[in-house]
């Protein structure tokens, strides 16, 4: 049973650990149209008196390791688009991308090559961009949510010419690790590589991401701010925190190129790709006026199977 203690007059100090459960628990999440938050409750209960209860909230990170087999597998994408220009055809502008891995971390500069030939009469111009897409799964029916975190844009190809993008980087900002293993929320991401064209829609592919927690030992990028195999930047924590809510979007909606002609936006839809390859109505972007993410405050937790929890105090 329940040991009762007896407290005199004075504060009061009680320093305690516990073990999370085995069973794996979700990482914390808040994001458009749910959250995954876990509390820690203290109840002091006082004879004659209505009993006093503190809480906080408990930031819990289920780890993913990009060194997994699964996450090393090299994501490679190919497709080729015909430019109609007035009456004729003037050529196919054909595009090939690839990433070395499937896993990543924050702070992480993804390398990606990829090769674009342009055979239409248009100037083109190549970008690349991380999307997040949050699904969201109750009563049967399913709300997602899609944005970008992070773009790179690469140099005009002139009609007749080819590019190669050999290692070009692309940073990872502070974001919420993947989520995939809950029933209820799902926190996926995916890097696409599309193409520009005046006149005519966007050619886009996009290849998976997991946003992991535990780098990957002998592939950190030069330009990554992660500094021992062992460290990770776990800013993102900041956007779990109820009481920072969600700012608006600085970029544009992904628009098809005739709603961009008339000015209205469109919300992507949930994505039915089981494998998420390139979906035709995400083939279509508009063209990126955004400033960076937002800069977030730096966490430094040390997250380890036991969490520590500051000591609770009463005074009496």
């Amino acid at each position: 049973g329940e040991e009762s203690l007896i407290l005199l007059d004075g504060r009061h100090e009680f320093p305690f650990s516990f073990q999370l459960p085995q069973e794996p628990l979700v990482t914390s999440f808040t994001g458009k149209y749910g959250s995954i938050q876990y509390y820690v409750k203290a109840i002091l209960e006082r004879p004659a008196a209505p009993d006093q209860s503190v809480q906080t909230e408990l930031q819990v990170i289920s780890h993913i390791d990009v060194s997994s087999p699964a996450l090393l597998t090299p994501v490679l994408r190919s497709q080729e688009k015909m430019v109609g220009c007035w009456f004729f055809t003037s050529g196919p502008v054909s595009l090939s991308a690839k990433i070395e891995r499937k896993g990543y971390c924050n702070g992480e500069a993804i390398p990606i090559y990829a090769e674009i030939e342009n055979c239409s009469s248009r100037l083109i111009v190549p970008k690349a961009a991380i999307f997040q897409t949050q699904t969201y799964l109750a009563s049967g029916k399913t709300k997602s949510f899609r944005q970008m975190v992070a773009n790179v844009r690469g140099n005009h190809i002139a009609s007749g010419s080819t590019d190669t993008w050999n290692g070009k980087t692309l940073k990872i900002p502070p974001v919420s690790p993947s989520i995939l293993d809950c029933c209820i929320i799902r926190v996926e991401y995916s890097l696409a590589v599309y193409i520009h064209i005046p006149g005519a829609k966007k050619l886009m592919i996009e290849m998976p991401l997991v946003i992991g927690t535990i780098p990957c030992i002998g592939f950190s990028s030069r330009n990554s701010s992660i500094t021992s195999q062992f460290s990770m930047d776990m800013s993102w924590l900041a956007l779990t925190m109820p009481e920072h809510p969600e700012a608006p979007p600085n970029y544009a909606d992904v628009v098809s190129e005739e709603e961009f002609s008339r000015h209205v936006t469109a919300y992507p839809p949930p994505i039915d790709c089981e494998d998420q390859l390139c979906c035709p109505v995400f083939a279509y972007i508009q063209e990126f006026r955004f400033q960076p993410p937002p800069l977030y405050s730096e966490i430094d937790p040390h997250p380890t199977d036991v969490e520590e929890i500051q000591p609770v105090s009463f005074m009496l």
